[in-house]
Formats: structure tokens, sequence, C-alpha cells
């Protein structure tokens, strides 16, 4: 079965032989292509609505996979045991809800051994999050499809960081030290794009009525963006 752009580079970044829990499985594309390619032995599938969780039930069953994935019913983490899981996947959600879920499963999210995650928003704040509560990215991916940017990263167990409330955000945080190391191509593209769109924010604010405070945040988010663009460039 072929995969999404976004869905395969999730995939990709699953270590192999791990046990799945896909939390937010949609159709439970994910691990029946996972297993089919023999990348996982087994998976649980969760899912907070009956729906998607319906039709990831009968695609796994269209493929005959029932007696190795597993489908549950759950609020993010919980319908899960400490120890089911080796690689916890979160892809395709808000960063914020993300993050929810991460703190409220505590316990169960301490038990893997890495997680997969692909936030679609508040991103520089979900990278904090994840250091802040002891996690380190060692994996980095950033695809480009439909007009859509997908930044996605491997995270593994590491050291809390203690950041002060009010620590302006690292290029990191903001874009993704590997990415930015590796000088991934998509980044550029999307580096270029956030520029663009700091600048048409720069031009109607100008004239604008008190517009002096949000015409500081864009201009200090546009060097930010220059900064970064640079760093790619070697300059």
């Amino acid at each position: 079965m072929q995969l999404s752009l976004r869905l395969s580079a999730v995939a990709g970044l699953v270590t192999r032989g791990n046990r799945l829990v896909d939390v937010g499985c949609d159709h439970g594309y994910l691990p029946v292509y996972l297993y089919q390619n023999q990348i996982i032995p087994k998976a649980i599938a969760m899912d907070v609505r009956k729906g998607p969780l319906s039709r990831a039930q009968e695609h796994i069953a269209q493929y005959g996979l029932g007696e190795y994935i597993e489908t549950r019913l759950s609020d993010g983490l919980a319908a899960l045991k400490e120890g089911e899981g080796d690689t916890l996947v979160i892809a395709g959600m808000g960063g914020p809800l993300m993050e929810r879920i991460l703190t409220d499963g505590e316990k169960v999210r301490e038990s893997f051994l890495e997680m997969i995650l692909q936030p679609q928003s508040d991103i520089p704040h979900f990278r904090r999050f994840l250091s802040q509560i002891g996690w380190k990215v060692v994996e980095e991916e950033l695809i480009l499809e439909d007009g859509k940017f997908y930044p996605m990263m491997k995270v593994v167990h590491g050291e809390k960081e203690h950041i002060s409330e009010g620590t302006p955000y690292t290029l990191e945080e903001w874009f993704g030290g590997l990415l930015l190391k590796r000088r991934h191509p998509v980044l550029k593209e999307y580096l270029e794009r956030e520029l663009r769109i700091r600048n048409d924010i720069v031009e109607k604010l100008k004239n604008a009525p008190a517009a002096g405070k949000r015409l500081g945040e864009i201009e200090e988010e546009r060097q930010v963006i220059l900064t970064a663009l640079k760093i790619y460039e070697g300059i």
C-alpha cells in the first residue's frame, strides 16, 4: 500500500522491531504499512473518535491484520498501560493538544523507548516542552505536501532542561537544529515562505494605528528568520 509523503516520512523514523502505538490513528494506514513491510511486529491503533477508529478497524480487517494490530477507543494515552509499546507516534495534531496528551499520560509516556511526533502548530513551544520534560531530538524531517509543511521529529530519553519563563526561543526551537545543520532542502523553502509572510504583515501594519507592539514582534521574527537563512546559506 502507498502512504502519503507525510506518513511515509513518519514511517521512516520508526525503529525496526519496535512495537508501535499510534495515537490519533485515523484510518490506521501507518500501522498497516509498517506491519506489511516487516518493520513492526505488532501495533495498537488508538483514536478518541469512534468514526476514525471504525474506519481503521475496517482497513485492518481488509488486510487480515486483526491479530497483529489492536484498536482502542482512547483519549490520548488513557487506554494504554505502561510497557505496551516501544515507539509512540502522535502525528497531525496541534502542538497544544499533543502537549496535553503527553502531560496527562506522563507515566505511560516515560515507558516508551522513542516517540515520533509531528505537531501542526506552536512548534517552537512544543520543541521547548519536549526538552523540559526530558526528551531530546535525535532525528528530524520536514515534508512539503500539497502546499503544506510538516515538521516531524524522533525523540528519546534525555535530561530535563530548566528554561526560565520568558526566555526567547532559540533558532533550534524555531526551525529544528538538525534541519539547519543538514541544510535540509525543504527548510529553505519554509524559511523563505515565513519571511514573505512576515514582510506582507509589516506592509499591512505600517500605517495601522496602535500597531507598534505587533510590528515590533513581527520584526523580531523577521530577524530570526533572516539569521536562520544566513546560517543555512553559510554566510
